[in-house]
Protein backbone atom coordinates (compact mmCIF):
# COMPACT_ATOMS: atom_id res chain seq x y z
CA UNK A 1 0.00 0.00 0.00
CA UNK A 2 1.92 3.47 -1.00
CA UNK A 3 0.05 6.37 -0.80
CA UNK A 4 1.56 9.82 -0.68
CA UNK A 5 2.62 11.40 2.34
CA UNK A 6 1.87 14.86 3.68
CA UNK A 7 5.21 17.04 3.72
CA UNK A 8 4.79 18.21 7.29
CA UNK A 9 5.12 14.65 8.65
CA UNK A 10 7.72 11.82 9.91
CA UNK A 11 8.63 8.60 8.28
CA UNK A 12 8.66 6.05 10.76
CA UNK A 13 11.04 3.05 10.46
CA UNK A 14 8.47 0.13 10.62
CA UNK A 15 8.40 -3.73 11.88
CA UNK A 16 4.80 -3.81 12.84
CA UNK A 17 6.16 -4.52 16.63
CA UNK A 18 6.03 -3.13 20.22
CA UNK A 19 9.16 -1.03 19.86
CA UNK A 20 7.80 0.23 16.61
CA UNK A 21 4.66 0.88 18.24
CA UNK A 22 5.98 2.67 21.35
CA UNK A 23 7.53 4.93 18.81
CA UNK A 24 4.16 5.72 17.59
CA UNK A 25 2.62 6.16 20.75
CA UNK A 26 5.17 8.32 22.01
CA UNK A 27 5.43 10.52 19.43
CA UNK A 28 1.62 10.84 18.88
CA UNK A 29 1.42 11.50 22.87
CA UNK A 30 4.34 13.49 23.50
CA UNK A 31 4.85 15.79 20.61
CA UNK A 32 3.05 17.75 17.76
CA UNK A 33 5.03 15.99 15.10
CA UNK A 34 2.72 13.30 13.53
CA UNK A 35 3.77 9.97 11.22
CA UNK A 36 2.87 10.25 7.91
CA UNK A 37 4.16 7.37 6.27
CA UNK A 38 5.72 4.21 7.49
CA UNK A 39 8.70 2.06 6.16
CA UNK A 40 8.92 -1.64 6.65
CA UNK A 41 11.76 -3.97 5.21
CA UNK A 42 11.02 -7.07 3.67
CA UNK A 43 12.71 -10.02 2.38
CA UNK A 44 12.78 -10.51 -1.47
CA UNK A 45 10.71 -13.40 -2.32
CA UNK A 46 9.21 -14.19 1.12
CA UNK A 47 8.07 -11.31 1.82
CA UNK A 48 8.26 -11.28 5.50
CA UNK A 49 9.37 -8.59 7.80
CA UNK A 50 13.37 -9.09 8.41
CA UNK A 51 13.58 -10.58 11.88
CA UNK A 52 10.44 -10.81 12.97
CA UNK A 53 9.34 -13.03 9.99
CA UNK A 54 5.87 -11.39 9.59
CA UNK A 55 4.03 -11.61 6.13
CA UNK A 56 3.83 -8.33 3.87
CA UNK A 57 0.12 -8.80 4.05
CA UNK A 58 -0.17 -9.14 7.62
CA UNK A 59 1.41 -5.59 7.70
CA UNK A 60 -0.86 -4.17 4.79
CA UNK A 61 -3.75 -4.97 7.16
CA UNK A 62 -2.01 -3.70 10.03
CA UNK A 63 -1.11 -0.19 8.37
CA UNK A 64 -4.66 -0.10 6.78
CA UNK A 65 -6.30 -0.28 10.74
CA UNK A 66 -3.50 2.52 12.05
CA UNK A 67 -4.86 4.62 8.93
CA UNK A 68 -0.66 5.76 8.28
CA UNK A 69 0.27 4.94 4.17
CA UNK A 70 2.96 2.06 4.15
CA UNK A 71 6.09 1.94 2.31
CA UNK A 72 7.53 -1.11 1.37
CA UNK A 73 11.72 -2.02 1.04
CA UNK A 74 12.58 -4.78 -0.10
CA UNK A 75 15.73 -6.51 0.27
CA UNK A 76 17.94 -9.59 -0.45
CA UNK A 77 18.07 -12.69 2.31
CA UNK A 78 21.69 -11.53 4.61
CA UNK A 79 21.98 -8.20 2.44
CA UNK A 80 25.06 -6.29 2.60
CA UNK A 81 25.48 -3.24 4.41
CA UNK A 82 25.76 -1.44 0.51
CA UNK A 83 22.73 -3.29 -0.30
CA UNK A 84 20.70 -2.00 2.48
CA UNK A 85 21.66 1.44 2.24
CA UNK A 86 21.10 1.47 -1.73
CA UNK A 87 17.59 -0.18 -1.04
CA UNK A 88 16.62 2.63 1.79
CA UNK A 89 18.15 5.83 0.30
CA UNK A 90 15.67 4.24 -3.45
CA UNK A 91 12.38 4.10 -0.94
CA UNK A 92 13.02 7.25 1.03
CA UNK A 93 13.68 8.92 -2.25
CA UNK A 94 9.90 10.42 -3.22
CA UNK A 95 8.69 10.97 0.63
CA UNK A 96 12.13 13.36 0.83
CA UNK A 97 11.53 14.81 -2.23
CA UNK A 98 8.16 15.34 -0.92
CA UNK A 99 9.75 17.52 1.87
CA UNK A 100 9.43 15.06 4.65
CA UNK A 101 13.22 14.75 6.36
CA UNK A 102 12.69 13.71 9.42
CA UNK A 103 12.93 9.20 9.56
CA UNK A 104 12.21 8.48 13.47
CA UNK A 105 13.45 4.75 14.41
CA UNK A 106 12.78 2.80 17.78
CA UNK A 107 16.29 2.03 18.71
CA UNK A 108 16.66 2.11 22.50
CA UNK A 109 19.96 1.35 23.90
CA UNK A 110 22.00 -0.39 21.33
CA UNK A 111 24.92 2.39 20.44
CA UNK A 112 26.46 1.07 17.73
CA UNK A 113 22.97 0.22 16.06
CA UNK A 114 21.77 3.94 16.65
CA UNK A 115 25.48 5.11 15.11
CA UNK A 116 25.15 3.04 12.01
CA UNK A 117 21.75 4.59 11.80
CA UNK A 118 22.14 8.06 11.93
CA UNK A 119 25.28 7.86 9.73
CA UNK A 120 23.12 6.41 6.99
CA UNK A 121 20.16 8.57 7.18
CA UNK A 122 22.34 11.83 7.77
CA UNK A 123 24.10 10.21 4.31
CA UNK A 124 20.59 10.11 2.12
CA UNK A 125 20.11 13.33 3.68
CA UNK A 126 17.34 12.75 6.22
CA UNK A 127 17.27 13.66 9.73
CA UNK A 128 17.31 10.87 12.42
CA UNK A 129 15.10 10.82 15.24
CA UNK A 130 14.87 8.36 18.69
CA UNK A 131 12.30 9.13 20.42
CA UNK A 132 12.47 5.72 22.75
CA UNK A 133 16.27 6.11 22.74
CA UNK A 134 17.72 5.01 26.55
CA UNK A 135 14.17 5.10 28.10
CA UNK A 136 14.07 2.47 30.67
CA UNK A 137 12.83 -0.84 28.86
CA UNK A 138 10.73 -2.16 32.03
CA UNK A 139 8.91 1.21 31.98
CA UNK A 140 8.40 0.51 28.17
CA UNK A 141 6.96 -2.77 27.96
CA UNK A 142 4.42 -1.93 31.33
CA UNK A 143 4.27 1.22 29.17
CA UNK A 144 2.96 -0.97 26.39
CA UNK A 145 0.45 -3.21 28.44
CA UNK A 146 -1.51 -0.15 30.37
CA UNK A 147 -2.15 1.69 27.45
CA UNK A 148 -3.85 -1.42 26.13
CA UNK A 149 -2.14 -2.73 23.40
CA UNK A 150 -1.97 -6.06 21.94
CA UNK A 151 1.14 -8.28 20.57
CA UNK A 152 2.10 -11.85 19.38
CA UNK A 153 5.29 -13.04 19.81
CA UNK A 154 6.53 -14.04 16.42
CA UNK A 155 9.72 -14.76 16.55
CA UNK A 156 12.70 -16.09 19.40
CA UNK A 157 16.35 -16.40 19.17
CA UNK A 158 16.85 -20.13 20.88
CA UNK A 159 20.60 -18.99 21.57
CA UNK A 160 18.66 -16.37 24.04
CA UNK A 161 15.56 -17.82 24.91
CA UNK A 162 13.53 -20.92 24.94
CA UNK A 163 11.56 -21.91 21.41
CA UNK A 164 8.39 -22.07 24.06
CA UNK A 165 7.76 -18.72 24.02
CA UNK A 166 7.26 -18.16 20.04
CA UNK A 167 3.46 -17.55 19.52
CA UNK A 168 3.19 -16.13 23.29
CA UNK A 169 1.15 -13.25 23.85
CA UNK A 170 3.17 -10.80 24.89
CA UNK A 171 1.22 -9.59 28.05
CA UNK A 172 2.41 -9.59 31.97
CA UNK A 173 2.41 -13.58 32.20
CA UNK A 174 5.26 -13.40 29.41
CA UNK A 175 7.27 -10.82 31.03
CA UNK A 176 6.88 -12.74 33.99
CA UNK A 177 8.07 -15.45 32.40
CA UNK A 178 11.39 -14.04 31.32
CA UNK A 179 14.59 -15.11 31.98
CA UNK A 180 16.18 -12.54 34.09
CA UNK A 181 18.83 -11.68 31.49
CA UNK A 182 16.35 -11.53 28.65
CA UNK A 183 15.66 -7.76 28.28
CA UNK A 184 11.59 -7.42 28.81
CA UNK A 185 11.92 -5.37 25.15
CA UNK A 186 13.69 -7.63 23.17
CA UNK A 187 16.45 -5.63 22.90
CA UNK A 188 19.62 -7.85 21.80
CA UNK A 189 17.15 -9.60 19.48
CA UNK A 190 15.82 -12.18 21.74
CA UNK A 191 12.18 -12.19 20.70
CA UNK A 192 10.49 -10.23 18.17
CA UNK A 193 6.60 -9.16 18.25
CA UNK A 194 3.28 -8.12 15.85
CA UNK A 195 0.70 -5.90 17.08
CA UNK A 196 -2.43 -6.40 16.75
CA UNK A 197 -5.01 -4.16 18.43
CA UNK A 198 -4.84 -0.94 20.81
CA UNK A 199 -6.17 2.74 20.54
CA UNK A 200 -4.86 3.72 17.71
CA UNK A 201 -6.82 0.96 15.42
CA UNK A 202 -9.48 1.83 13.78
CA UNK A 203 -10.45 -2.36 14.10
CA UNK A 204 -8.23 -4.99 15.57
CA UNK A 205 -6.05 -7.06 13.31
CA UNK A 206 -7.48 -10.72 13.34
CA UNK A 207 -4.95 -13.25 13.55
CA UNK A 208 -4.51 -16.81 12.60
CA UNK A 209 -1.31 -17.61 14.62
CA UNK A 210 0.20 -21.07 12.86
CA UNK A 211 2.41 -23.76 13.00
CA UNK A 212 6.01 -23.18 14.30
CA UNK A 213 8.96 -23.04 11.64
CA UNK A 214 12.25 -21.86 11.33
CA UNK A 215 16.06 -23.35 10.95
CA UNK A 216 19.02 -22.57 12.73
CA UNK A 217 18.92 -20.45 15.95
CA UNK A 218 15.88 -18.55 15.14
CA UNK A 219 12.38 -19.80 15.74
CA UNK A 220 8.77 -18.35 14.11
CA UNK A 221 5.37 -18.59 14.11
CA UNK A 222 3.00 -18.48 10.84
CA UNK A 223 0.71 -15.61 10.92
CA UNK A 224 -2.35 -15.03 9.04
CA UNK A 225 -5.35 -12.59 8.82
CA UNK A 226 -8.42 -13.56 9.75
CA UNK A 227 -11.77 -12.43 8.49
CA UNK A 228 -12.31 -8.99 7.68
CA UNK A 229 -12.02 -6.34 10.43
CA UNK A 230 -14.67 -4.36 12.19
CA UNK A 231 -14.53 -0.79 12.45
CA UNK A 232 -14.34 -0.08 16.32
CA UNK A 233 -16.80 3.20 16.31
CA UNK A 234 -19.66 0.88 14.19
CA UNK A 235 -19.50 -1.26 17.29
Amino acid sequence: MDSSAPDDGLVLMWSGGKDAMLTLDVLHSQSPRRVSALLTTVVEEVETVTMHGTPLSVIERQADALGIPLYVMRVPPNASNATYEERLERALGPLLAEGVDTVAAGDLFLEDVKAYRENVLQTIGATPLFPLWKRDTTWLAHRFLERGYRAVVTSVDTVQLDSSFVGRDYDQAFLDDLPADVDPCGEHGAFHTFVMDGSPFRAAVPLEIGEEHGEGRMRYVRLHTAEPTTDKESK
